[in-house]
């Protein structure tokens, strides 16, 4: 499969407000139509421009290796199991709240993560420890600065804590957060319990989203 670096077209798309179409959506459809990541997507066969955020990541930080077992979090539509497949991963169970369509080497679970039964769910399917968590879970945000960050960093610690309970040696966790970043307190539980532990930001990730990744890698067990 070739890749090549997403470019921006030539020229912008307008896109025309309908009637009956909200301008919140004719702006996320013509930023759609005007995204060289789209087009890149649909033309090797991803799911959606997101595995090109793990593809960045993983040029750079060679953390995807041939043989893993990979969890996915937040995994619908499906374009980072399909990078960890494509990258050999040889067993990759992904989860998301959203009906997902089947992918070849994949298992698809559709449950909320936050559902008390999910890690066991999750565990159940690994059948042991895996190498690799990564979560894209985002809530759904109402507006208020506040209680959304307070949101997604609830997503992101109980993120955490299954990846200290499921990962084997050296493993490694990437998980979504956005502006403002983690709490202290939970960065140096991070820090403390893998040797290398970075903030990352891929190109794939647009300019105006708060949204940014981090990638802990070495897992040395869970530290008391």
């Amino acid at each position: 499969m070739s890749r090549r670096k997403p470019t921006r077209r030539e020229g912008t798309v307008r896109v025309k407000t309908a009637r009956g179409r909200k301008n919140s959506s004719t702006r996320w459809l013509q930023r759609q139509l005007n995204d060289p990541y789209v087009s890149e997507a649909e033309r090797l066969g991803y799911r959606s421009r997101a595995a090109f955020k793990l593809i960045e990541m993983n040029e750079k930080h060679d953390f995807l290796r041939k043989g893993m077992s990979v969890i996915d979090l937040g995994a619908a539509p499906g374009g980072w199991s399909q990078v960890a497949v494509q990258e050999g991963a040889r067993k990759v169970i992904a989860m998301d709240l959203l009906e997902m369509d089947q992918l070849e080497d994949v298992e698809c679970i559709q449950m909320d993560f936050s559902d008390n039964d999910a890690p066991r769910v999750l565990m159940e399917a690994a059948g042991g420890k895996v190498d690799l968590v990564m979560s894209d879970i985002a809530p759904n945000t109402i507006g208020h600065k506040k209680t959304d960050h307070l949101r997604i960093m609830a997503l992101v610690e109980m993120a955490y804590d299954f990846a200290t309970d499921v990962l084997a040696k050296d493993g490694v966790f990437i998980a979504k957060v956005f502006q403002g970043g983690t709490s202290s307190d939970l960065m140096s539980m991070i820090k403390r319990d893998f040797a290398k532990v970075k903030p990352v930001k891929p190109k794939a990730s647009r300019k105006e989203s708060a949204e940014e990744y981090i990638l802990a890698m070495g897992f040395r067990g869970h530290q008391d």
